[in-house]
Order: C-alpha cells, then sequence, then structure tokens
C-alpha cells in the first residue's frame, strides 16, 4: 500500500490514500477475459463442482462460453444499455451470466434468490429489465404472477433447465463480428450493474455501478490486499453474488488470476471447504460467529469447554500482543499448545490452506477479530456500501488494527463530518447515481462527497464505524445509543442467534433476543433437559436466562449505565431471510422486526 496522507479540511479529520491507478476511457469488464484467451488460455479461472470433484475451468473454455450465451442474448433481442437480471444462488452460472451480459452490451441488474415476489416485481418494474434468468422452475413459478404483470420484460430462463445451452443453441448464428462491434461500443462510464439497496428502512433504490467503478474497485483491492489476491491462489465462494462484496471478489480474482470456487450449499460448507482447499475466504460476520459459536459449542459438548476458553483467551492475548510489541516466551509457549489442541482443527475446518480470511458488510468485533488473528487465520476487515462498489477501507498484512475497518483502499479519501461524524466518501469507486432517482443522487452525493450515513472516526488513518445515522436510538431522557456494540457483543454467546436493541423515544434501553436452533441439542443435553423440548418452553428457562443475562451483563459493561440494556425478552422463534427480518447478508431489517414483534418490545416497557 502506498503510504498515506493527512490533509485538513473544514471536516473534523480528513485522510487520503493516494494512487496513481487510472482506467481508461475504453476499459470494460471484458478485457482482461478476452486477453487471457489469447495470450493465456490455459490458465485456470475456476473450479465446477461436479459428481464430487473439482473440474478446472481455463480461461479460453470460460471466454468461449461467455461468447456462446452473449450470442444468445443478442440473438434473443438484447441490446446495449438493456437491463437483464439474475437471480440465483451462488453458482458458476452467475459468474458466467455476467460476463455475457456484459460481453453482449447490457447491464446485469441483481437479484437475491431468496427475493419475495412483490420485491421482484419491485426492481424489474424499476428497472425496466427486458429477460430475467433464474435458478430453477420454483423461482419461475414463484414470480409467474408479477412477472406477467411487467410490460417491458420480454422471457424468462431457467438455468437447471438449460438456460446456457439454450442460449448457446440460440446464439449460433450470431457472428464474431457484432460482439466485437458490442465490445468496442462500450466504454467505462457504461454501466455495469444495478445493485438494489438492502431496504432495511424504506424501498430499495438502484446504485448504478459502471465498468470504471468495478475496475477501480479491483485494482485498488489487489493493491490494499496483497497476496490473497495473487494469481494461482483459490477462493471458495458462498456469499450471494447478488451483494456487490462477494460480485467485486469474484471480479478481481478474475482480474488476478485467482481460481473461483463457487457453492450455496451452507449445511456442507465444511466439506466443500476441505475438498476446495482455498486460500482465502470473505465472508460476513455473521458466519465467523456461528464458526467460533459453533467450535465452542462442540468443546463444551465434548467436555472441553474449558480447554477451548483458555484458548480462545491466549489466542486473543497473543493477537493482542501483536500490536503492542509482540508476544513473549511464555504466551509463545502457551499458543504453541493451544495450536495443537484448538487451532489446528479451526484451520483444517477451513480447508487447511487458508491462510487469511476477508470480512465485510458489518462490524466484526474485536474480540472475534483477535480471537481468529490469533488462531492463525487473520481476518482482514474491510468497511464499503453498494453504492462505493464494495471496500473503501480495508486492512491488509502491512497494516491491520484488530477493530477496525482498515485505512482507505487507494485513490479513496475518507472524511469525518464535524456536525454529527458521519463518514464521508470521494473517489473512483463511488456510484454515480440511483437508478431514476436524482433527488436520492443529489441527497447522497453533496459537494462531491459521498454521505454514507454511518457515523465513525478516525486514527492514523484507521477508521473505526461506531454506529449508523439512522439506526441511533434516541431515549425518552436524549440519549444517544449507537445499537451495534451491544447486539455484536450480545451474539458472541453460542445459544444466542439474533439481538435488537430497542429504546427510541422510550425510558430505558431494552431488547429482544432470540435462540440459536443449532446449538439448542448440545445445550438441552448438558442440562439435563428433553431433547424435545419445544421453543416455547425454552424460551423461558430459568438457567437459559440466567446464561443469557449473564451475556447481557458483559455487554452492558462496555457502555456507561444510561446505554444499558435494564430489560430484555427472549423469543421463541429467530429473526431469518424468509421471515424478512433480515436482509441476505444478515443484517437486521430493523423497521420489519418492529413491526412483527410490537407486543414483546411494548411487554419491555410495562
Amino acid at each position: 500500500m502506498p503510504d498515506t496522507t493527512s490533509q485538513g479540511a473544514t471536516y473534523m479529520q480528513q485522510y487520503a490514500t493516494p494512487s496513481d491507478l487510472t482506467v481508461e476511457d475504453k476499459a470494460t469488464l471484458v478485457d482482461t477475459l478476452l486477453r487471457y484467451r489469447d495470450e493465456r488460455p490455459t490458465l485456470p479461472l475456476f473450479k465446477r463442482l461436479s459428481s464430487g470433484q473439482w473440474i478446472t475451468v481455463t480461461a479460453k473454455h470460460f471466454a468461449d462460453e461467455v461468447d456462446g450465451v452473449a450470442k444468445g442474448l443478442i440473438a434473443s433481442g438484447i441490446e446495449p444499455g438493456d437491463r437483464v437480471a439474475i437471480c440465483s444462488a451462488t453458482r458458476y452460472e452467475w459468474s458466467l451470466l455476467d460476463y455475457a451480459i456484459w460481453r453482449a452490451g447490457a447491464t446485469t441488474v441483481a437479484v437475491y434468490e431468496t427475493s419475495a415476489p412483490d420485491q421482484v416485481q419491485y426492481l424489474l418494474d424499476d428497472s425496466g429489465t427486458v429477460a430475467l434468468i433464474v435458478e430453477d422452475d420454483n423461482h419461475r413459478d414463484k414470480f409467474r404472477e408479477v412477472t406477467a404483470a411487467l410490460p417491458a420484460l420480454r422471457e424468462t430462463f431457467v438455468i437447471d433447465d438449460g438456460a446456457v445451452n439454450e442460449l448457446t443453441q440460440r446464439g449460433a448464428d450470431v457472428p464474431d463480428s457484432e460482439l466485437d462491434s458490442r465490445h468496442a461500443n462500450t466504454v467505462s462510464s457504461d454501466a455495469a450493474t444495478l445493485i438494489y439497496t438492502s431496504g432495511t428502512t424504506g424501498r430499495p433504490k438502484g446504485v448504478v455501478l459502471t465498468h470504471a467503478n468495478f475496475l477501480a474497485e479491483c485494482a485498488a483491492t489487489r493493491e490494499a490486499v496483497g497476496s490473497g489476491l495473487e494469481e494461482g491462489n483459490s477462493t471458495l465462494l458462498f456469499l450471494p453474488l447478488a451483494h456487490v462484496f462477494a460480485r467485486v471478489i469474484a471480479v478481481a480474482s478474475l482480474e488476478s488470476g485467482v481460481i473461483v470456487g463457487h457453492t450455496s450449499d451452507i449445511p456442507h460448507l465444511v466439506e466443500h471447504l476441505a475438498t476446495f482447499k482455498p486460500n482465502y475466504v470473505l465472508s460476513v460476520p455473521r458466519v465467523f460467529e456461528k464458526v467460533y459459536n459453533s467450535a465452542k459449542q462442540k468443546a463444551y459438548d465434548g467436555g472441553k469447554g474449558s480447554i477451548f476458553d483458555k484458548a480462545a483467551d491466549t489466542a486473543i492475548e497473543y493477537s493482542e500482543a501483536l500490536e503492542k510489541g509482540g508476544p513473549g516466551i511464555v504466551l509463545k509457549l502457551k499458543h504453541k499448545v493451544f495450536d495443537a489442541l484448538v487451532y489446528n482443527k479451526l484451520r483444517a475446518a477451513l480447508g487447511g490452506n487458508c491462510d487469511g480470511a476477508i470480512s465485510g458488510g458489518a462490524p466484526l468485533g474485536a474480540r472475534l477479530g483477535h480471537f481468529f488473528r490469533g488462531a492463525g487465520v487473520p481476518v482482514y476487515e474491510g468497511y464499503g456500501l453498494s453504492e462505493t462498489t464494495a471496500a473503501i477501507t480495508a486492512n491488509s498484512e502491512e497494516h491491520q488494527r484488530v477493530g477496525s475497518v482498515g485505512r482507505p483502499i487507494p485513490g479513496v479519501t475518507i472524511a469525518i463530518a464535524e456536525e454529527d461524524g458521519e463518514v464521508l466518501v470521494k473517489g473512483p469507486v463511488v456510484f454515480t447515481e440511483y437508478w431514476h432517482n436524482p433527488d436520492a443522487t443529489a441527497d447522497a452525493i453533496r459537494d462531491g462527497w459521498f454521505h454514507t450515513g454511518d457515523v465513525g472516526r478516525l486514527d492514523d488513518g484507521f477508521l473505526y464505524i461506531t454506529g449508523r445515522k439512522k439506526e441511533l436510538i434516541v431515549t425518552a431522557g436524549g440519549k444517544n445509543v449507537s445499537p451495534a456494540q451491544l447486539e455484536d457483543s450480545i451474539r458472541a454467546h453460542p445459544m444466542i442467534s439474533q439481538c435488537l436493541v430497542v429504546g427510541d423515544n422510550k425510558p430505558f434501553i431494552a431488547a429482544l433476543i432470540t435462540i440459536d436452533t443449532e446449538a439448542v441439542p448440545g445445550w438441552l443435553e448438558r442440562n439435563g433437559l428433553a431433547a424435545d423440548t419445544p421453543l416455547t418452553e425454552l424460551a423461558s428457562n430459568d438457567k437459559l436466562r440466567a446464561e443469557i443475562t449473564e451475556a447481557v451483563d458483559a455487554a452492558n459493561a462496555k457502555v456507561s449505565k444510561a446505554e444499558a440494556i435494564k430489560k430484555f425478552n427472549i423469543l421463541d422463534t429467530d429473526f431469518t431471510i424468509d421471515s424478512g427480518e433480515l436482509t441476505p447478508t444478515m443484517k437486521l431489517k430493523r423497521n420489519i422486526i418492529h413491526s412483527a414483534h410490537q407486543k414483546a418490545i411494548a411487554d419491555l416497557y410495562t
């Protein structure tokens, strides 16, 4: 990473990472792929899971597939600039279709495969999508009624019904010259994708990201992240490709010659990691929390809970020592012992070759970050939004402070607004506009700065996110409370799945807490309760409440008395993506949860 410089301005703090990276006016996202085909046709770019084996896909094979599908799109009437939507779980075809859409000069509309029909209708209608590609017949049937009402939508393709072959056959008579013409007429300022905001507080907005945005982000990320994105390395993608974070890593990997595998089979993720053996993984904090909690729960179920706790404390102490002159000889010896007992098993669960991970989408939490670094899998936390083409800051091998989201990536300037501490951003990765929404665009980008809506602070160039403006709770007594710190701390308990802190215009702070059903069987066995104990009964169990009270007390110890949780309710249902209470990256949809659990919240204040 280049040297960074501080700059004075009319802001409380400002920090920039300079860069000489530029994106040519004619550059597009298919340029590197086409160059690979001409110059390095045998370069491995992907691995596909087939009959339990990972099969290599070379640059030539992938590029030829992309051309075949792109010709099929052209034969289907897709014109340059048209919007084509993909609604599918993470799989090889997602990346193939994405590149084919770009090769045809069109724009990809990313749709989460968990979306409800009314959400899909809104996104396709708002974007003017002319063709929809879904994963399977269930999706087609689920969306049939709403898609029939969309005048611009002409056709729906189904991946599992052979969409790739169908399009390839349909485009057999389209000449290569048509592809070349479209490529020649595509410029870096053209829209590559529309990614709709998750809508945690209102109607989703279509974020327009250009080829230049993606190329700038990929180049800066490669420079910032370092060895993780070196040619020949590999990563297994399991986050939704509809999310900008996974999408950028997919593109940056191809740009870097990193081999990519895909899976959406989360129940068998550990098995896939074991056979794929990635060099690095990317995920959201909730997944890292689940890895930690499940390892802890497994240790307790096997009567080795105290060993795990000591190992965790040692890992955290070891990681903290790395930032304070390095660990001493006694700590090194303890660390070596627990590496053999605990840490190596954790690394084995990630495939055995994983020497780093990237986390984004939400705050990771310092304790979790220190644990994984101390266990030999440093998690490099970054920060970004759809509007910034994913990361605008990142920790790296050279510059890491656990608990921060890193320094600005090359070419990005971060400022902290003096009046309210809002994080502001400038740089080539910032989006151009919200689709057909000039008022929202003008509100988000003011005086050349994108206003993120997040609150933070800078320390030696490292950004710390302290909350989100719209999520700030103002109690009846006028106290401003950021719920994230409390929620993150409470979720660290292995029996807790989710936590929602409430208290806006209320006399005190309270919380709704849900139970992690995966941890329930072991807890019931350890506490001598029947295996078929229903969640309705467990939610009122005195032993469980006592454990959760300890977790709440531990979280309260990190905040002031006015910010502390005074009461909490344990729910007998979880917040899920399917219920609409979580986004696909497992962020809380606070307005939805408040509406669905009005009585439970009201009970906290009676």
